[in-house]
């Protein structure tokens, strides 16, 4: 592996992807600080470094799932169509027109890169029932690093599933905000800092870049919490954290 990607963090579970000639973007997340309505009521309380109009071209969005405005906002909605592929859940693609629906491991080429479905728990077990469906991404193309994208995943043992399954990730965006509603009560719906480092421990000596962790009022930890419990862990250098809307190439 001699080449490197970028990662250009938009807020939130936003980013910019440049990987083996294609720009990527995950959930996106374009709308201004609001509050959304709904079964559990979220707020955001930060918009986005770039909007919709700065990001730039866009080949493929990599959307974890559609169900919460978190990972799936209004202005986001309007910015599928200007994507050339839209690659989500089966679940995702009954609902929006357009959305191509991948089951867990199933790959879609796109030029040169193997983009393939992870499997993902939004919660503890079985929060499926409540939470929904939600899908990671595994990124391969020759000659480039192994990417992984968490997505909403708050599973470290699936995490270890995908590293024994694929044998080697060079870096992994983790989903790392302790997103909790109190809809499981103590139980987060994505990665914590403890779970995070632990996730890290399982993907080997991947570079960590975490992402989805500030800007909404149910991310229960911070991003300085996260980078403490990396150090406190002796994994201080395997983590690069992103400053919002500045590329970081790895």
């Amino acid at each position: 592996m001699t080449a490197r990607m970028t990662f250009t963090l938009v807020g939130g579970p936003t980013a910019v992807i440049e990987y083996a000639g294609l720009r990527l973007l995950t959930d996106p997340t374009f709308d201004p600080p609001g509050s959304y309505e709904g079964g559990v009521t979220l707020h955001k309380l930060t918009g986005p470094a770039l909007g919709p109009d700065e990001v730039g071209g866009i080949d493929a969005v990599l959307l974890s799932h559609d169900q919460h405005p978190d990972n799936l906002d209004d202005a986001g909605r309007e910015f599928l169509s200007r994507a050339g592929v839209v690659l989500s859940t089966p679940d995702a693609a009954s609902r929006i027109d357009g959305v191509i629906g991948l089951e867990p491991w199933q790959s879609h080429m796109l030029g040169e890169v193997e983009i393939t479905a992870m499997p993902a728990l939004h919660g503890p077990e079985g929060a499926e029932a409540l939470s929904g469906m939600v899908t990671g991404f595994l990124l391969r193309a020759l000659g480039h690093p192994v990417v992984y994208i968490s997505g909403d995943n708050a599973s470290v043992a699936l995490v270890a599933e995908i590293v024994v399954r694929v044998d080697a990730v060079d870096v992994a965006v983790l989903f790392a905000g302790a997103a909790n509603v109190g809809r499981f009560g103590d139980s987060d719906l994505t990665l914590n800092a403890r779970t995070a480092v632990a996730a890290a421990r399982a993907l080997g000596e991947a570079v960590i870049i975490p992402a989805h962790a500030d800007g909404w009022h149910h991310f229960s930890e911070t991003r300085e919490r996260l980078v403490r419990e990396f150090g406190y862990a002796g994994l201080a250098e395997r983590l690069r954290v992103p400053v919002h809307g500045e590329p970081l190439t790895v």
